[in-house]
Protein backbone atom coordinates (compact mmCIF):
# COMPACT_ATOMS: atom_id res chain seq x y z
CA UNK A 1 0.00 0.00 0.00
CA UNK A 2 2.94 2.31 0.72
CA UNK A 3 4.13 2.00 -2.87
CA UNK A 4 0.71 2.46 -4.39
CA UNK A 5 1.24 4.68 -7.48
CA UNK A 6 -2.12 6.35 -6.84
CA UNK A 7 -0.51 8.29 -3.93
CA UNK A 8 2.65 9.26 -5.78
CA UNK A 9 1.43 12.74 -6.80
CA UNK A 10 0.47 13.61 -3.23
CA UNK A 11 3.90 12.60 -1.93
CA UNK A 12 5.57 14.75 -4.59
CA UNK A 13 3.57 17.80 -3.53
CA UNK A 14 4.41 17.18 0.13
CA UNK A 15 8.14 17.04 -0.73
CA UNK A 16 7.94 20.32 -2.71
CA UNK A 17 6.34 22.16 0.21
CA UNK A 18 8.85 20.66 2.69
CA UNK A 19 11.90 21.61 0.60
CA UNK A 20 10.65 25.16 0.06
CA UNK A 21 10.19 25.62 3.81
CA UNK A 22 13.76 24.40 4.46
CA UNK A 23 15.13 26.70 1.74
CA UNK A 24 13.13 29.56 3.24
CA UNK A 25 14.88 29.07 6.59
CA UNK A 26 18.26 29.15 4.88
CA UNK A 27 17.29 32.31 2.98
CA UNK A 28 16.21 34.04 6.18
CA UNK A 29 19.56 33.14 7.76
CA UNK A 30 21.43 34.59 4.77
CA UNK A 31 19.21 37.71 4.80
CA UNK A 32 19.96 38.30 8.48
CA UNK A 33 23.64 37.58 7.96
CA UNK A 34 23.99 40.11 5.14
CA UNK A 35 21.33 42.62 6.21
CA UNK A 36 22.13 46.24 5.37
CA UNK A 37 25.70 45.58 4.24
CA UNK A 38 25.42 45.52 0.45
CA UNK A 39 26.47 48.81 -1.18
CA UNK A 40 25.67 50.10 -4.66
CA UNK A 41 28.21 52.21 -6.53
CA UNK A 42 27.11 53.85 -9.79
CA UNK A 43 29.52 54.87 -12.52
CA UNK A 44 28.47 57.38 -15.16
CA UNK A 45 29.76 57.42 -18.74
CA UNK A 46 29.27 60.51 -20.91
CA UNK A 47 30.03 60.94 -24.61
CA UNK A 48 30.56 64.67 -25.21
CA UNK A 49 30.10 64.47 -28.98
CA UNK A 50 26.91 62.42 -29.10
CA UNK A 51 25.54 63.73 -25.79
CA UNK A 52 24.75 60.15 -24.70
CA UNK A 53 24.91 59.30 -21.01
CA UNK A 54 24.71 55.87 -19.41
CA UNK A 55 25.20 54.49 -15.92
CA UNK A 56 26.57 51.14 -14.74
CA UNK A 57 26.51 49.68 -11.23
CA UNK A 58 28.68 47.68 -8.88
CA UNK A 59 27.43 46.00 -5.71
CA UNK A 60 29.23 44.42 -2.83
CA UNK A 61 30.58 44.66 0.71
CA UNK A 62 34.33 44.09 1.05
CA UNK A 63 34.68 43.50 -2.67
CA UNK A 64 32.56 45.14 -5.43
CA UNK A 65 31.08 43.19 -8.35
CA UNK A 66 29.62 44.65 -11.52
CA UNK A 67 25.95 43.97 -12.24
CA UNK A 68 26.35 42.35 -15.65
CA UNK A 69 22.67 41.71 -16.28
CA UNK A 70 20.13 44.24 -14.99
CA UNK A 71 17.15 42.14 -16.15
CA UNK A 72 18.44 39.25 -14.07
CA UNK A 73 19.04 41.54 -11.10
CA UNK A 74 15.44 42.77 -11.38
CA UNK A 75 14.12 39.20 -11.41
CA UNK A 76 16.25 38.23 -8.38
CA UNK A 77 14.83 41.18 -6.43
CA UNK A 78 11.26 40.45 -7.43
CA UNK A 79 11.56 36.78 -6.45
CA UNK A 80 13.71 37.53 -3.35
CA UNK A 81 16.18 34.89 -4.44
CA UNK A 82 19.55 33.89 -2.98
CA UNK A 83 22.36 34.45 -5.47
CA UNK A 84 26.18 34.37 -5.44
CA UNK A 85 28.14 36.96 -7.46
CA UNK A 86 31.57 35.77 -6.45
CA UNK A 87 33.58 34.32 -3.64
CA UNK A 88 32.81 37.19 -1.28
CA UNK A 89 29.23 38.13 -2.19
CA UNK A 90 26.22 35.94 -1.70
CA UNK A 91 22.95 37.30 -0.35
CA UNK A 92 19.17 37.12 -0.60
CA UNK A 93 17.89 39.90 -2.91
CA UNK A 94 15.63 41.92 -0.65
CA UNK A 95 15.68 45.69 0.04
CA UNK A 96 16.83 45.13 3.61
CA UNK A 97 20.09 43.60 2.39
CA UNK A 98 21.28 46.98 1.07
CA UNK A 99 22.71 49.88 3.07
CA UNK A 100 20.51 52.83 3.89
CA UNK A 101 22.60 55.05 1.58
CA UNK A 102 21.90 52.68 -1.32
CA UNK A 103 18.11 52.55 -1.01
CA UNK A 104 17.35 55.46 -3.40
CA UNK A 105 19.70 54.26 -6.12
CA UNK A 106 18.25 50.75 -5.69
CA UNK A 107 14.79 52.16 -6.50
CA UNK A 108 16.26 53.84 -9.59
CA UNK A 109 17.80 50.55 -10.74
CA UNK A 110 14.56 48.64 -10.21
CA UNK A 111 12.49 51.20 -12.14
CA UNK A 112 14.67 51.22 -15.23
CA UNK A 113 15.68 47.55 -15.09
CA UNK A 114 12.01 46.67 -15.32
CA UNK A 115 11.82 48.72 -18.53
CA UNK A 116 14.89 46.92 -19.92
CA UNK A 117 13.52 43.49 -19.00
CA UNK A 118 10.13 43.95 -20.61
CA UNK A 119 11.49 45.84 -23.63
CA UNK A 120 13.85 42.95 -24.34
CA UNK A 121 11.24 40.26 -23.70
CA UNK A 122 8.92 41.93 -26.24
CA UNK A 123 11.57 43.03 -28.75
CA UNK A 124 11.23 42.15 -32.44
CA UNK A 125 13.84 41.56 -35.09
CA UNK A 126 15.24 45.10 -34.83
CA UNK A 127 17.87 43.99 -32.33
CA UNK A 128 20.52 46.40 -31.12
CA UNK A 129 22.55 44.84 -28.33
CA UNK A 130 23.41 41.28 -29.42
CA UNK A 131 19.82 40.24 -29.92
CA UNK A 132 18.34 42.61 -27.36
CA UNK A 133 16.44 45.88 -27.80
CA UNK A 134 18.26 47.47 -24.84
CA UNK A 135 21.63 46.83 -23.26
CA UNK A 136 21.34 44.86 -20.02
CA UNK A 137 24.69 46.01 -18.62
CA UNK A 138 23.74 49.70 -18.20
CA UNK A 139 20.87 52.17 -18.09
CA UNK A 140 20.69 54.78 -20.85
CA UNK A 141 19.98 58.13 -19.19
CA UNK A 142 17.16 59.78 -21.16
CA UNK A 143 15.07 62.82 -20.22
CA UNK A 144 13.03 61.26 -17.41
CA UNK A 145 15.94 59.13 -16.20
CA UNK A 146 18.11 62.26 -15.92
CA UNK A 147 15.62 63.87 -13.52
CA UNK A 148 15.38 60.67 -11.49
CA UNK A 149 19.15 60.08 -11.43
CA UNK A 150 19.87 63.61 -10.21
CA UNK A 151 17.26 63.29 -7.47
CA UNK A 152 18.89 60.16 -6.01
CA UNK A 153 22.48 61.39 -6.39
CA UNK A 154 22.18 65.09 -5.47
CA UNK A 155 24.85 66.11 -2.98
CA UNK A 156 26.95 63.05 -3.81
CA UNK A 157 30.13 62.40 -5.80
CA UNK A 158 30.22 59.35 -8.06
CA UNK A 159 32.64 57.77 -10.51
CA UNK A 160 32.56 59.50 -13.87
CA UNK A 161 34.10 58.81 -17.26
CA UNK A 162 33.94 61.46 -19.96
CA UNK A 163 35.32 60.14 -23.19
CA UNK A 164 38.60 58.61 -21.93
CA UNK A 165 39.02 60.78 -18.84
CA UNK A 166 38.17 59.07 -15.53
CA UNK A 167 37.39 60.90 -12.33
CA UNK A 168 34.47 61.95 -10.12
CA UNK A 169 31.42 64.11 -10.73
CA UNK A 170 29.32 65.88 -8.08
CA UNK A 171 25.56 66.31 -8.42
CA UNK A 172 24.76 69.76 -7.00
CA UNK A 173 21.78 72.09 -6.70
CA UNK A 174 23.94 75.22 -6.55
CA UNK A 175 23.78 77.33 -9.70
CA UNK A 176 26.71 77.46 -12.15
CA UNK A 177 28.97 80.50 -12.16
CA UNK A 178 28.08 81.58 -15.67
CA UNK A 179 28.00 85.30 -16.42
CA UNK A 180 28.18 87.53 -19.48
CA UNK A 181 29.86 90.92 -19.59
CA UNK A 182 29.12 93.95 -21.73
CA UNK A 183 32.41 95.62 -22.62
CA UNK A 184 32.99 98.83 -24.52
CA UNK A 185 35.41 98.37 -27.42
CA UNK A 186 35.43 102.00 -28.61
CA UNK A 187 32.98 104.89 -28.95
CA UNK A 188 30.85 103.05 -31.49
CA UNK A 189 31.27 99.34 -30.69
CA UNK A 190 30.51 97.01 -27.81
CA UNK A 191 30.92 93.28 -27.18
CA UNK A 192 29.24 90.72 -24.91
CA UNK A 193 31.51 87.89 -23.75
CA UNK A 194 30.93 84.92 -21.39
CA UNK A 195 33.18 84.27 -18.39
CA UNK A 196 33.60 80.60 -19.35
CA UNK A 197 34.69 78.61 -22.37
CA UNK A 198 31.24 77.77 -23.67
CA UNK A 199 32.29 74.62 -25.53
CA UNK A 200 33.80 73.03 -22.42
CA UNK A 201 30.41 72.64 -20.80
CA UNK A 202 27.48 70.46 -21.86
CA UNK A 203 23.76 71.13 -21.54
CA UNK A 204 21.66 68.08 -20.70
CA UNK A 205 17.90 68.11 -21.17
CA UNK A 206 15.78 66.41 -18.51
CA UNK A 207 12.02 66.09 -18.63
CA UNK A 208 11.43 68.69 -15.91
CA UNK A 209 14.77 70.49 -15.69
CA UNK A 210 17.87 71.35 -17.67
CA UNK A 211 21.34 70.48 -16.40
CA UNK A 212 24.78 71.92 -17.02
CA UNK A 213 27.81 69.63 -16.95
CA UNK A 214 31.35 70.93 -16.53
CA UNK A 215 34.58 69.13 -15.60
CA UNK A 216 33.62 68.38 -12.02
CA UNK A 217 29.89 68.98 -11.43
CA UNK A 218 26.42 68.38 -12.80
CA UNK A 219 24.24 71.39 -11.93
CA UNK A 220 20.45 71.32 -11.85
CA UNK A 221 19.48 74.73 -13.26
CA UNK A 222 16.60 76.61 -11.66
CA UNK A 223 14.07 78.35 -13.90
CA UNK A 224 15.61 81.79 -13.46
CA UNK A 225 19.07 80.56 -14.52
CA UNK A 226 17.53 78.55 -17.34
CA UNK A 227 15.72 81.57 -18.81
CA UNK A 228 18.70 83.91 -18.49
CA UNK A 229 22.28 82.59 -18.45
CA UNK A 230 21.48 79.19 -19.93
CA UNK A 231 19.38 80.73 -22.72
CA UNK A 232 22.24 83.05 -23.69
CA UNK A 233 24.71 80.18 -23.50
CA UNK A 234 22.58 78.06 -25.82
CA UNK A 235 22.26 80.92 -28.32
CA UNK A 236 26.01 81.47 -28.37
CA UNK A 237 26.55 77.76 -29.07
CA UNK A 238 23.81 77.57 -31.71
CA UNK A 239 25.37 80.51 -33.57
CA UNK A 240 28.92 79.14 -33.14
CA UNK A 241 30.20 82.33 -31.52
CA UNK A 242 32.27 83.04 -28.44
CA UNK A 243 31.43 86.76 -28.32
CA UNK A 244 28.53 88.93 -29.45
CA UNK A 245 29.36 92.18 -31.18
CA UNK A 246 26.96 95.14 -31.36
CA UNK A 247 26.98 98.78 -32.34
CA UNK A 248 26.13 101.82 -30.27
CA UNK A 249 22.80 102.06 -32.11
CA UNK A 250 21.95 98.52 -30.95
CA UNK A 251 22.05 99.45 -27.26
CA UNK A 252 18.35 100.51 -27.05
CA UNK A 253 17.31 97.05 -28.28
CA UNK A 254 19.74 95.40 -25.87
CA UNK A 255 18.21 97.21 -22.92
CA UNK A 256 14.58 96.98 -24.05
CA UNK A 257 14.46 93.37 -25.30
CA UNK A 258 17.38 91.31 -23.99
CA UNK A 259 18.18 92.82 -20.60
CA UNK A 260 14.62 92.57 -19.15
CA UNK A 261 14.63 88.85 -20.02
CA UNK A 262 18.07 87.89 -18.70
CA UNK A 263 17.95 90.11 -15.60
CA UNK A 264 21.45 90.16 -14.05
CA UNK A 265 23.03 87.68 -16.44
CA UNK A 266 24.84 90.46 -18.31
CA UNK A 267 27.16 92.60 -16.22
CA UNK A 268 28.16 96.05 -17.46
CA UNK A 269 31.89 96.71 -17.22
CA UNK A 270 33.72 100.03 -17.26
CA UNK A 271 30.81 101.95 -18.78
CA UNK A 272 29.60 105.01 -16.81
CA UNK A 273 26.03 104.69 -15.55
CA UNK A 274 25.14 108.05 -17.09
CA UNK A 275 26.04 106.68 -20.53
CA UNK A 276 23.94 103.57 -19.98
CA UNK A 277 20.92 105.53 -18.73
CA UNK A 278 20.63 107.17 -22.14
CA UNK A 279 19.76 103.81 -23.69
CA UNK A 280 17.58 102.33 -20.98
CA UNK A 281 13.85 102.74 -21.70
CA UNK A 282 11.85 104.68 -19.14
CA UNK A 283 8.73 103.25 -17.54
CA UNK A 284 5.98 102.54 -20.07
CA UNK A 285 2.50 103.87 -19.30
CA UNK A 286 -0.41 102.67 -21.42
CA UNK A 287 -3.39 105.01 -21.59
CA UNK A 288 -6.69 103.72 -23.04
CA UNK A 289 -9.71 105.85 -24.02
CA UNK A 290 -12.95 103.85 -24.25
CA UNK A 291 -16.10 104.91 -26.08
CA UNK A 292 -18.93 103.61 -28.26
CA UNK A 293 -19.24 104.81 -31.87
CA UNK A 294 -22.41 105.57 -33.86
CA UNK A 295 -22.92 101.83 -34.48
CA UNK A 296 -22.60 101.04 -30.77
CA UNK A 297 -19.30 99.29 -31.41
CA UNK A 298 -16.77 99.55 -28.59
CA UNK A 299 -13.73 101.59 -29.63
CA UNK A 300 -10.39 102.04 -27.87
CA UNK A 301 -7.85 104.75 -28.58
CA UNK A 302 -4.40 103.85 -27.23
CA UNK A 303 -1.47 106.01 -26.22
CA UNK A 304 1.98 104.91 -25.09
CA UNK A 305 3.68 107.32 -22.71
CA UNK A 306 7.33 107.56 -21.65
CA UNK A 307 7.68 110.46 -19.21
CA UNK A 308 6.88 113.51 -21.39
CA UNK A 309 6.71 111.56 -24.65
CA UNK A 310 3.29 110.37 -25.82
CA UNK A 311 2.41 108.71 -29.13
CA UNK A 312 -0.12 106.47 -30.86
CA UNK A 313 1.51 103.03 -31.35
CA UNK A 314 -0.79 102.31 -34.32
CA UNK A 315 0.78 105.03 -36.42
CA UNK A 316 3.19 104.10 -39.19
CA UNK A 317 6.09 102.26 -37.53
CA UNK A 318 8.47 104.37 -39.57
CA UNK A 319 7.63 107.39 -37.42
CA UNK A 320 10.80 108.82 -35.93
CA UNK A 321 11.04 108.31 -32.19
CA UNK A 322 14.29 109.47 -30.67
CA UNK A 323 14.04 107.87 -27.21
CA UNK A 324 14.53 104.23 -26.15
CA UNK A 325 11.34 102.21 -25.89
CA UNK A 326 10.27 99.11 -23.98
CA UNK A 327 9.44 97.09 -27.09
CA UNK A 328 8.55 93.92 -25.17
CA UNK A 329 6.18 95.83 -22.91
CA UNK A 330 4.57 97.56 -25.90
CA UNK A 331 4.03 94.28 -27.74
CA UNK A 332 2.49 92.64 -24.66
CA UNK A 333 0.14 95.61 -24.22
CA UNK A 334 -1.05 95.47 -27.85
CA UNK A 335 -1.54 91.70 -27.58
CA UNK A 336 -3.97 92.27 -24.71
CA UNK A 337 -6.31 94.07 -27.14
CA UNK A 338 -6.04 91.27 -29.68
CA UNK A 339 -6.69 88.56 -27.08
CA UNK A 340 -9.89 90.27 -25.95
CA UNK A 341 -11.23 90.41 -29.51
CA UNK A 342 -10.38 93.94 -30.64
CA UNK A 343 -9.64 94.49 -34.32
CA UNK A 344 -7.59 97.22 -35.92
CA UNK A 345 -9.51 100.19 -37.29
CA UNK A 346 -6.94 101.33 -39.86
CA UNK A 347 -8.94 104.37 -40.90
CA UNK A 348 -9.07 105.89 -37.43
CA UNK A 349 -5.90 104.24 -36.09
CA UNK A 350 -7.61 102.70 -33.09
CA UNK A 351 -8.99 99.36 -31.93
CA UNK A 352 -12.63 98.42 -32.46
CA UNK A 353 -14.83 95.66 -30.98
CA UNK A 354 -17.99 95.10 -33.07
CA UNK A 355 -19.15 91.75 -31.70
CA UNK A 356 -21.86 91.97 -29.03
CA UNK A 357 -20.74 88.80 -27.25
CA UNK A 358 -17.19 90.12 -26.97
CA UNK A 359 -18.42 93.56 -25.87
CA UNK A 360 -20.46 91.94 -23.12
CA UNK A 361 -17.47 89.83 -22.02
CA UNK A 362 -15.31 92.95 -22.02
CA UNK A 363 -17.75 94.94 -19.87
CA UNK A 364 -18.42 92.07 -17.47
CA UNK A 365 -14.86 90.78 -17.04
CA UNK A 366 -12.01 91.90 -19.33
CA UNK A 367 -12.26 95.56 -18.34
CA UNK A 368 -11.02 94.63 -14.86
CA UNK A 369 -7.69 93.52 -16.35
CA UNK A 370 -7.43 96.73 -18.35
CA UNK A 371 -8.09 98.86 -15.29
CA UNK A 372 -5.45 97.03 -13.24
CA UNK A 373 -2.72 97.23 -15.93
CA UNK A 374 -3.51 100.41 -17.89
CA UNK A 375 -4.79 103.90 -17.23
CA UNK A 376 -8.39 103.70 -18.47
CA UNK A 377 -10.43 106.78 -19.34
CA UNK A 378 -14.06 106.60 -20.48
CA UNK A 379 -16.56 108.98 -22.01
CA UNK A 380 -20.03 109.80 -20.66
CA UNK A 381 -21.41 107.90 -23.63
CA UNK A 382 -19.48 104.81 -22.50
CA UNK A 383 -20.82 105.12 -18.95
CA UNK A 384 -24.41 105.05 -20.25
CA UNK A 385 -23.94 101.73 -22.02
CA UNK A 386 -22.89 99.43 -19.24
CA UNK A 387 -24.41 96.18 -17.97
CA UNK A 388 -27.59 96.81 -16.04
CA UNK A 389 -29.51 94.84 -13.46
CA UNK A 390 -32.97 96.40 -13.94
CA UNK A 391 -35.31 96.19 -10.98
CA UNK A 392 -39.04 95.95 -10.63
CA UNK A 393 -39.25 98.91 -8.25
CA UNK A 394 -42.91 98.44 -7.28
CA UNK A 395 -46.06 96.63 -8.34
CA UNK A 396 -49.58 97.75 -7.60
CA UNK A 397 -52.15 94.98 -7.21
CA UNK A 398 -55.84 95.37 -6.62
CA UNK A 399 -59.16 93.61 -7.14
CA UNK A 400 -62.10 95.67 -8.30
CA UNK A 401 -65.22 94.81 -10.26
CA UNK A 402 -64.28 91.12 -9.95
CA UNK A 403 -61.07 91.67 -11.92
CA UNK A 404 -57.44 91.40 -10.88
CA UNK A 405 -55.53 94.54 -11.86
CA UNK A 406 -51.69 94.61 -11.99
CA UNK A 407 -49.85 97.94 -12.31
CA UNK A 408 -46.45 97.47 -14.04
CA UNK A 409 -45.62 101.09 -14.80
CA UNK A 410 -42.59 101.18 -12.48
CA UNK A 411 -40.40 98.79 -14.49
CA UNK A 412 -36.82 99.78 -15.29
CA UNK A 413 -37.22 98.03 -18.63
CA UNK A 414 -38.85 99.72 -21.61
CA UNK A 415 -42.18 97.93 -22.09
CA UNK A 416 -41.62 98.02 -25.86
CA UNK A 417 -38.49 95.89 -25.47
CA UNK A 418 -39.84 93.59 -22.79
CA UNK A 419 -40.94 90.89 -25.24
CA UNK A 420 -37.42 90.64 -26.69
CA UNK A 421 -35.91 90.58 -23.19
CA UNK A 422 -38.21 87.77 -22.06
CA UNK A 423 -37.62 85.82 -25.28
CA UNK A 424 -33.83 85.99 -24.82
CA UNK A 425 -34.23 84.94 -21.20
CA UNK A 426 -36.41 81.95 -22.20
CA UNK A 427 -33.65 80.89 -24.60
CA UNK A 428 -31.22 80.99 -21.64
CA UNK A 429 -29.07 83.72 -23.16
CA UNK A 430 -26.71 85.49 -20.77
CA UNK A 431 -27.56 89.03 -21.85
CA UNK A 432 -29.84 91.26 -23.91
CA UNK A 433 -28.63 94.44 -25.54
CA UNK A 434 -31.15 97.25 -25.33
CA UNK A 435 -31.75 99.73 -28.12
CA UNK A 436 -29.84 102.40 -26.18
CA UNK A 437 -26.71 100.22 -26.43
CA UNK A 438 -26.64 99.08 -22.81
CA UNK A 439 -26.93 95.45 -21.69
CA UNK A 440 -29.22 93.57 -19.35
CA UNK A 441 -27.64 90.69 -17.48
CA UNK A 442 -30.02 87.73 -17.80
CA UNK A 443 -28.02 85.29 -15.67
CA UNK A 444 -29.73 84.57 -12.32
CA UNK A 445 -31.91 87.65 -12.80
CA UNK A 446 -34.85 87.23 -10.41
CA UNK A 447 -36.73 90.26 -11.76
CA UNK A 448 -36.66 89.05 -15.37
CA UNK A 449 -37.50 85.53 -14.17
CA UNK A 450 -40.56 86.97 -12.39
CA UNK A 451 -41.70 88.88 -15.49
CA UNK A 452 -41.22 85.80 -17.71
CA UNK A 453 -43.33 83.63 -15.39
CA UNK A 454 -45.93 86.37 -14.98
CA UNK A 455 -46.36 86.95 -18.71
CA UNK A 456 -46.18 83.36 -19.93
CA UNK A 457 -47.96 81.82 -16.93
CA UNK A 458 -50.91 84.24 -17.20
CA UNK A 459 -51.03 84.41 -21.01
CA UNK A 460 -50.57 88.17 -20.91
CA UNK A 461 -50.54 89.92 -24.28
CA UNK A 462 -47.59 92.28 -24.69
CA UNK A 463 -49.95 94.89 -26.16
CA UNK A 464 -51.72 94.96 -22.81
CA UNK A 465 -48.45 95.75 -21.08
CA UNK A 466 -47.93 98.91 -23.13
CA UNK A 467 -50.82 100.47 -21.21
CA UNK A 468 -48.91 99.91 -17.97
CA UNK A 469 -51.84 98.10 -16.32
CA UNK A 470 -53.05 94.55 -16.95
CA UNK A 471 -56.53 93.29 -16.04
CA UNK A 472 -57.01 89.56 -15.50
CA UNK A 473 -59.63 87.15 -14.10
CA UNK A 474 -59.69 87.14 -10.32
CA UNK A 475 -58.71 83.48 -10.06
CA UNK A 476 -55.17 84.45 -11.22
CA UNK A 477 -54.65 85.93 -7.75
CA UNK A 478 -53.31 82.69 -6.32
CA UNK A 479 -50.67 82.23 -9.04
CA UNK A 480 -49.63 85.86 -8.77
CA UNK A 481 -49.31 85.67 -5.01
CA UNK A 482 -46.93 82.71 -5.35
CA UNK A 483 -44.75 84.59 -7.88
CA UNK A 484 -44.47 87.63 -5.63
CA UNK A 485 -42.58 85.59 -3.02
CA UNK A 486 -39.52 85.47 -5.35
CA UNK A 487 -38.99 89.24 -5.67
CA UNK A 488 -38.34 90.30 -2.11
CA UNK A 489 -36.67 93.61 -3.05
CA UNK A 490 -39.76 94.86 -4.90
CA UNK A 491 -42.35 96.99 -3.14
CA UNK A 492 -45.72 95.24 -3.40
CA UNK A 493 -48.74 97.53 -2.99
CA UNK A 494 -51.92 95.49 -2.42
CA UNK A 495 -55.41 96.78 -1.92
CA UNK A 496 -57.68 95.42 0.81
CA UNK A 497 -59.82 93.18 -1.36
CA UNK A 498 -56.78 91.44 -2.84
CA UNK A 499 -55.39 90.86 0.64
CA UNK A 500 -58.74 89.46 1.74
CA UNK A 501 -58.80 86.98 -1.15
CA UNK A 502 -55.28 85.60 -0.67
CA UNK A 503 -55.68 85.48 3.12
CA UNK A 504 -58.96 83.59 2.78
CA UNK A 505 -57.25 80.96 0.70
CA UNK A 506 -54.55 80.44 3.32
CA UNK A 507 -54.83 76.91 4.74
CA UNK A 508 -54.66 77.97 8.39
CA UNK A 509 -57.23 80.73 7.88
CA UNK A 510 -59.41 78.21 6.06
CA UNK A 511 -59.45 75.97 9.15
CA UNK A 512 -60.44 78.85 11.42
CA UNK A 513 -63.06 80.70 9.39
CA UNK A 514 -64.93 78.14 7.33
CA UNK A 515 -67.40 75.81 9.07
CA UNK A 516 -68.76 72.46 7.85
CA UNK A 517 -72.55 72.00 8.10
CA UNK A 518 -73.69 70.06 11.19
CA UNK A 519 -75.21 67.24 9.16
CA UNK A 520 -71.84 66.55 7.51
CA UNK A 521 -69.48 66.80 10.48
CA UNK A 522 -69.96 63.19 11.53
CA UNK A 523 -69.96 61.86 7.95
CA UNK A 524 -66.86 63.49 6.46
CA UNK A 525 -63.30 62.50 7.16
CA UNK A 526 -60.71 65.18 7.99
CA UNK A 527 -59.38 65.65 4.46
CA UNK A 528 -62.94 65.65 3.06
CA UNK A 529 -63.81 68.50 5.39
CA UNK A 530 -60.79 70.39 4.05
CA UNK A 531 -62.04 69.74 0.52
CA UNK A 532 -65.47 71.10 1.41
CA UNK A 533 -63.99 74.30 2.91
CA UNK A 534 -61.75 74.81 -0.10
CA UNK A 535 -64.61 74.39 -2.55
CA UNK A 536 -66.82 76.73 -0.55
CA UNK A 537 -64.12 79.42 -0.56
CA UNK A 538 -63.68 79.11 -4.33
CA UNK A 539 -67.43 79.48 -4.74
CA UNK A 540 -67.46 82.62 -2.62
CA UNK A 541 -64.99 84.32 -5.00
CA UNK A 542 -66.58 82.90 -8.18
CA UNK A 543 -63.59 80.62 -8.82
CA UNK A 544 -64.12 77.40 -10.75
CA UNK A 545 -63.09 73.88 -9.85
CA UNK A 546 -63.18 70.36 -11.32
CA UNK A 547 -63.79 67.19 -9.35
CA UNK A 548 -61.32 64.36 -9.87
CA UNK A 549 -62.78 60.90 -9.26
CA UNK A 550 -59.51 59.08 -8.53
CA UNK A 551 -58.78 59.62 -4.84
CA UNK A 552 -61.48 57.55 -3.12
CA UNK A 553 -63.21 60.59 -1.67
CA UNK A 554 -66.78 59.13 -1.80
CA UNK A 555 -68.20 62.06 -3.79
CA UNK A 556 -71.36 60.17 -4.73
CA UNK A 557 -72.35 59.85 -1.08
CA UNK A 558 -71.38 63.29 0.13
CA UNK A 559 -71.45 65.51 -2.95
CA UNK A 560 -68.12 66.89 -1.76
CA UNK A 561 -65.43 67.98 -4.20
CA UNK A 562 -62.09 67.50 -2.53
CA UNK A 563 -59.59 67.82 -5.35
CA UNK A 564 -59.84 71.16 -7.15
CA UNK A 565 -58.27 72.26 -10.38
CA UNK A 566 -58.48 76.00 -11.03
CA UNK A 567 -59.13 77.68 -14.38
Amino acid sequence: MQNNPEYKNFKNIVNIFYNEEIEGIEEIDEKIKGSGRVKIEPKIFYDKFSGDMKVEFKIGDTKMYKIKNLSQFYSLMMKKELYRYGEKLKFTHVKEAFTEESQDILEFIMKYSEIIKFANSNSNSNYKYYGKALSETNIIVGNSAMDDLFEVLKGKKVAFQKDYNIGEIEFTEEQPNVQFKLNKVDEENYVIVPNIEIYKVSIIQGKKNKYLLDESKIYRCNKQFEKAQLKLLELFRQNYITELKLEKNDLPQLFSIIMPRVNNAIQINDIPEKDIEIYKPKKLLVKVFLDFDENDYLVADVKFIYENNEFNPLLDKKQKISFPRNLIGETKALNVFRRTGFMLDTKNLRFILPDNDKIYDFLSDDINYYMSHFEVLVTDNFKKKQIKEPKVESIGIKIENNLLSIDLENLEIDIKELEDVVTRYSLKKKYYRLKDGSFINLTNNKEVDFLEKLITGMDINYKQLEKGEVKLPIYRSLYLNQLLKDIKSTQIIKNGEYREVVNSLDKDKLEEDMQVPENLKTVLRYYQKTGFKWLKTLDNYKFGGILADDMGLRKNNTNIICNIRLY
